[in-house]
């Protein structure tokens, strides 16, 4: 049987910006068109120069008392603001916080692996977490998980920065890295390869429709050949 959709019956979210007749109240604190302070007057007035204007009255601060209103193009003003918010998200990062997990006696094939993914992360513009796990009689020597933590960071050249130096917390040792200068760049040049392989691909398949065509003549005169020969 079915399972039946289920319908967002919320209504849409609503304005609550008060403009023109909207705003109810006696008096308002007026700013004009280009912010001069035009005092306190009655909602009456406040409208008919709006109205004058060709503008809106807007409800720029309904805490107030009275309540600040201002006089402008109130959906080009909603629109810039719509604009602002956009790019404001755009340039919004979300961090990621990945971790990676060494023993103190790592062999080596297993390090040049962990580094690998540190190394890819980083690229990608996430912090890594690196922890040094001890065991037994390793705890008694923190200073070989510094010099670990120490020589991931140099093979690293330049990817990463060290954003929390290396802290014990119990059987544990962390260090945070965070992208490098370096990583920036991999991460622009990735992403500027990746624009241009759509580009480069339509010009080569149009360089290969000509020969294409090209190959395609000559099979055809040699079908008509073989036709007269046969006819012969």
């Amino acid at each position: 049987m079915p399972v039946p959709r289920r319908f967002d019956r919320r209504p849409p979210e609503r304005d609550t910006t008060r403009i023109n007749e909207r705003i109810r109240v006696p008096k308002v604190r007026l700013i004009g068109a280009e912010g001069e302070q035009l005092g306190i007057v009655d909602i009456d007035e406040a409208l008919k120069r709006a109205q004058d204007a060709d503008l809106d009255l807007v409800e720029v601060a309904p805490g107030s008392k009275p309540p600040v209103t201002r006089l402008l193009d109130y959906s080009k003003y909603k629109y810039e603001q719509e604009q602002k918010q956009k790019q404001a998200r755009k340039h919004q990062q979300q961090v990621n916080i990945r971790e990676i997990k060494l023993r103190p006696k790592i062999a080596q094939h297993d390090y040049e692996t962990k580094m690998g993914h540190v190394a890819r992360f980083l690229r990608h513009q996430d912090k890594v977490k690196v922890t040094i796990m001890f065991r037994g009689r390793e705890q008694a020597h923190p200073e070989r998980g510094r010099a670990l933590l120490q020589r991931l960071y140099e093979d690293l050249d330049g990817l990463a920065v060290i954003e929390s130096q290396p802290l014990q917390e119990g059987r544990n040792m962390s260090m945070l890295l965070a992208p490098g200068k370096e990583a920036a760049k991999v991460d622009d040049e990735v992403t500027t390869a990746a624009s241009e392989k759509p580009v480069a691909e339509e010009a080569s398949a149009a360089a290969e429709e000509p020969a294409a065509e090209a190959d395609e003549t000559p099979a055809a005169e040699d079908e008509t050949s073989g036709d007269d020969a046969a006819a012969a």
